[in-house]
């Protein structure tokens, strides 16, 4: 039985506040052009949530016409973190996952300006490990020994 573990969403307020782009965008609001950039964050922000269970990274996306992908834990190959000095006074930063799953098209899928991104880093870090010891799954590296002439 699948259980949920987390859900959550990018984080509009966080970015204004944590992130250089942010500051330049409250700075614009002083001539009225960043209440639209803000407005355009906000709803990007909101049209995507994301859910983890103890199997899946489920991302859900869009307001009129809705997508849903789903992540299998025991595929991520890496999770990887990114955040700026403003990211972290303010706890937020950039999940990237590295992926064999179809959703990713074997490359990566990044989520922006997520709370607590370094708690939920960790947390699916481990959730990933505990997905492959239940499949029996094994990563293996293959590195191509053929030269072109």
């Amino acid at each position: 039985m699948e259980r949920p573990v987390d859900e959550f969403r990018s984080s509009t307020r966080r970015w204004l506040l944590g992130s250089f782009a942010g500051w330049g965008t409250l700075v614009t609001c002083l001539v009225g052009i960043g209440f639209v950039l803000i407005g355009v964050r906000w709803l990007r922000n909101r049209s995507a949530a994301y859910e983890i269970t103890d199997q899946r990274l489920i991302i859900k996306r869009g307001i009129l016409f809705k997508t849903i992908d789903e992540v299998e834990l025991y595929r991520i190959k890496d999770v990887r973190l990114g955040y700026s000095l403003l990211n972290q006074m303010t706890d937020i930063g950039t999940i990237t996952l590295t992926s064999s799953d179809r959703t990713t098209n074997g490359g990566e899928f990044t989520l922006r300006d997520i709370p607590m991104a370094r708690d939920r880093r960790e947390g699916l870090r481990t959730l990933v490990d505990r997905a492959r010891q239940r499949r029996g799954v094994r990563e293996l590296d293959v590195e191509d020994t053929y030269a072109l002439d």
